[in-house]
């Protein structure tokens, strides 16, 4: 079953009844299992929060369909971040203690991540990101954030690296206050060090009209390599004043902060030669093939690739565990995620395997954890902008 349902006060009064008649125990395992969704629907991430819902939920269905998990349903519960960490923590909150699901998933923008983290680890309940805040996995969280996002900390470096290698002799990093803003500039400032680039940074205030004046300061250094920090909002405003004060430097940012929002707001000739970089799917893989179908798309973005695995980590750890709580998937995700059991990309095949070993590498890339819950190893892709699209640059 996927969705909530609304029932009528008399059915609802008839299944409390019949609830209560029951033993605990019995009602917990006969019921169906709940995952939550908690994606950005509206707000800066509203571009992807439809996608990786529904990347969830396609994941679901095709288990439900091949008779369920531990020979019961599925529920998908989904809510809406609104990219908000207040309305978060109060759809979080709501998912954990009304709706009882075992684990959460999608959490995208690091500030929400962070703030609904510790009802989840309080709760042990299992909480998925697509979050890249070095901060998160340093929470005391006990073993339930698994993030399969690349950590802000590789992701600065790479495309710091990047920067280097395309030339670039006077950097700049210009942002809003985020919880990966210093760390930023921090290690953008270390790796241009060794190359021997000085580097001018700059946080301002985050949706404002106008960045006018915060270009000027940033262009008195003389870049020639602006690094975005912002999300896709700001970049609009930004690039577009970087454009009309005739900066003719280069510049990169994440992809979801120069996205598709951004091209529709701009004209081709403002966004030229921008670069873009993200964690790279795994194009080759089951898993994505599996995702391009359930989305309906030729190119998955890398956010819904890795909440099709979120979903599939945790059926897979369920299934290994043979019970259905958030502690069992806390305890038995890194057994079906890395070492040499037998490779899957989707639960379907996974669950026919065990309990077997299985190893799932998934439509975001291998599976494999840290003891603090990071990806160990990712795919970075680097884009530039030709003719208002963005057009695959650089795979490392």
């Amino acid at each position: 079953m996927i969705g909530t349902c609304r029932p009528t006060r008399r059915a609802a009064l008839a299944g409390l009844a019949a609830a209560l008649a029951a033993p605990s125990i019995v009602r917990a395992q006969e019921g169906a299992i709940r995952f939550g969704t908690l994606t950005p629907l509206t707000g800066t991430g509203g571009t992807y929060g439809p996608a990786m819902r529904d990347a969830v939920i396609g994941a679901v269905r095709a288990v439900n369909a091949n008779g369920g998990l531990l020979g019961r349903q599925i529920q998908i519960v989904s809510e809406d971040t609104q990219t908000s960490p207040e309305a978060a923590v109060r759809a979080a909150r709501k998912l954990i203690d009304v709706d009882g699901v075992a684990a959460i998933m999608g959490t995208w923008a690091s500030s929400v991540t962070t703030a609904v983290a510790p009802l989840c680890w309080e709760s042990k309940t299992m909480l998925f990101t697509v979050s890249g805040a070095d901060s998160i996995t340093q929470l005391p969280h006990q073993g339930f954030i698994a993030r399969t996002q690349p950590n802000s900390q590789l992701q600065i470096e790479v495309a710091s690296r990047f920067m280097v290698d395309q030339g670039g002799t006077s950097f700049a990093w210009i942002g809003p206050q985020t919880p990966f803003a210093q760390s930023s500039i921090d290690i953008l400032t270390a790796v241009a060090a060794e190359a021997g680039i000085e580097v001018e940074s700059l946080i301002y205030e985050a949706e404002k009209s106008t960045y006018r004046s915060e270009v000027d300061t940033i262009l008195r250094s003389d870049p020639d390599f602006i690094q975005l920090g912002g999300y896709a909002a700001d970049s609009t405003v930004l690039l577009r004043d970087l454009w009309q004060a005739g900066y003719e430097g280069m510049i990169i940012g994440p992809a979801y902060a120069v996205n598709d929002s951004v091209v529709e707001a701009l004209p081709a000739e403002v966004l030229e030669g921008v670069f873009t970089w993200e964690g790279a799917p795994a194009i080759d893989s089951e898993a994505y093939a599996n995702v391009q179908q359930i989305l309906g798309v030729e190119t998955v973005d890398p956010y819904s690739a890795q909440t099709y695995d979120h979903a599939n980590l945790a059926m897979l750890a369920i299934g290994k565990a043979g019970a259905s709580s958030g502690q069992a998937i806390h305890d038995h995700l890194r057994e079906i995620s890395q070492g040499s059991g037998q490779a899957t990309g989707s639960a379907v095949s996974g669950l026919g395997v065990l309990p077997g070993d299985v190893n799932y590498d998934g439509a975001s890339g291998p599976c494999d954890f840290d003891e603090i819950g990071d990806i160990t190893g990712t795919q970075f892709l680097f884009k530039r902008f030709e003719n208002g699209a963005p057009v695959e640059f650089e795979r490392v």
